[in-house]
């Protein structure tokens, strides 16, 4: 029988159903808070995968998408099974996700959005007679579900820290090797140094801004190819920073130009931070984009800074992740440990963490003092004393990344103080389900940048 590594995989992205008729196709989803349902009849030869964000809508101010909620997705993605030819007596159902993931306060009991979204389905399982073969939702880990079209198998395995440590040797990395890599690493561009502040000045001056973009002609290159590659696939292309302003506006070209100068910071890999390609780069924009939301949402930041300080939230890992990855086992094996924090494990392992390293980072770049708060404080905002709602902003979107989208990499969230952080930007823990309902479903895809404008 051909095995699931030589089979191609199709990730099923949060708020997103997958239906296949029997194929060499694994379809998978990785779970934290959110829920997926795999359901397949092997006499129909068919299957798919549901992959579940929230119990039902909640919010009026973001978009609904019908299949992000088990109340209204659900039953869709059964009715869509039905047309296709499966039957409510041959249908085998196999559940997972709804964890409680990192270190969590009584407020995760209290909302228990996975718990809620796990037992609506159940409900229509059960409504419908369909068999129940398996369930594991709950728990404080993240889990990978997966159904091989081919063979019908469906597994449940660990995720991200939740994986096994790998059998090989900790090699943890001396303080002045880690020092050596933050002085070998090469500045940010001064375009994007401008951009920034200009940014934090508010000056927003076509001119002068497409003047800086020209100097730096890889930039112009870079930008142009996120326009014409991601985002307008299929419409006209734009062939120069004047046609790039014509039709997507000065704010968003904004955003392109320094996605664009981070871009090569961020390793490629699927190791050390990172769980899969590109990782750490699709967390940033992905935080960047909800950190923009809940600007606009708050009415205390700009959402252009709020935007450009989620993007460079965690831009100290750039120097660690080297070192994660050589020290894996060690670093797992703290993870495991759910009294200490992330950062807490990053310390112990290396002697230092990512804030630390960013903080170092962005004095050396001379970044503005607003997103050196953010890089320094994204962990503790309450310690921020300065830019404590755009930091209290960034933290948030972190969290909902690392909760809602947890395939990108390894980091958690410590959520025990919850309460206060959303308090402090005016947000109380019962509109929290309404903040998650704000992800704009394109940011849970593998690309999130299709969502920048």
């Amino acid at each position: 029988m051909t095995s699931n590594h030589s089979l191609i995989h199709h990730h099923v992205p949060s708020g997103s159903y997958y239906i296949g008729r029997q194929e060499p196709l694994v379809i998978e989803a990785y779970l934290g808070t959110c829920v997926g349902v795999a359901l397949y009849d092997e006499a129909s030869k068919i299957g798919g995968l549901s992959h579940l964000l929230l119990p039902e809508p909640v919010s009026l101010e973001g978009s609904f998408v019908p299949e992000k909620y088990a109340s209204t997705g659900f039953p869709l993605f059964l009715r869509a099974l039905y047309e296709r030819g499966a039957s409510n007596e041959n249908l085998k159902a196999v559940l997972a996700g709804g964890a409680l993931v990192g270190p969590v306060e009584k407020a995760d009991l209290q909302l228990d959005i996975g718990g809620r979204t796990a037992d609506t389905v159940m409900s229509f399982l059960q409504e419908e007679s369909i068999q129940i073969e398996r369930s594991e939702t709950g728990g404080f880990f993240t889990s990978c579900l997966s159904l091989n079209l081919e063979s019908w198998q469906c597994h449940i395995e660990p995720a991200g820290s939740a994986k096994p440590a790998p059998n090989r040797e900790a090699l943890v990395a001396e303080p002045q090797e880690i020092e050596q890599s933050i002085e070998a690493i090469q500045p940010i561009p001064q375009v994007a140094l401008k951009i920034l502040r200009l940014i934090e000045e508010e000056e927003y001056d076509i001119k002068a801004l497409t003047a800086e973009i020209r100097k730096d002609q890889v930039i112009s290159a870079k930008t142009l190819k996120l326009c014409n590659s991601v985002m307008f696939a299929g419409t006209k292309k734009i062939e120069s920073l004047d046609h790039a302003l014509v039709y997507i506006g000065l704010q968003a070209l904004v955003k392109l130009v320094i996605s664009a100068s981070v871009d090569d910071y961020f390793s490629h890999a699927s190791s050390g931070y990172s769980l899969c390609k590109g990782g750490l780069f699709h967390h940033a924009v992905g935080t960047a984009i909800i950190s923009e939301k809940l600007a606009v949402l708050t009415g205390l930041v700009k959402p252009g800074l709020a935007y450009t300080a989620g993007l460079l939230h965690d831009i100290g890992k750039v120097v660690l992740d080297q070192y994660v990855n050589s020290a894996y086992p060690l670093f797992y094996r703290k993870l495991s440990d759910e009294s200490c924090s992330f950062a807490e494990t990053e310390t112990a392992v290396l002697g230092v963490n990512h804030t630390q390293i960013g903080n170092a980072l962005a004095r050396k770049w001379d970044f503005p003092e607003s997103l050196i708060d953010v890089i320094r404080f994204h962990h503790r905002p309450e310690d921020a004393l300065r830019n404590a709602a755009l930091t209290h902003i960034v933290y948030l979107a972190d969290l909902l990344m690392s909760r809602f989208n947890t395939r990108l990499e390894i980091e958690r969230m410590d959520t025990r103080a919850l309460s206060t952080r959303l308090e402090a930007i005016g947000l109380s823990l019962e509109r929290f389900p309404a903040v998650v309902d704000l992800i704009p479903p394109g940011v849970f895809e593998s690309t999130p940048e299709l969502v920048l404008g």
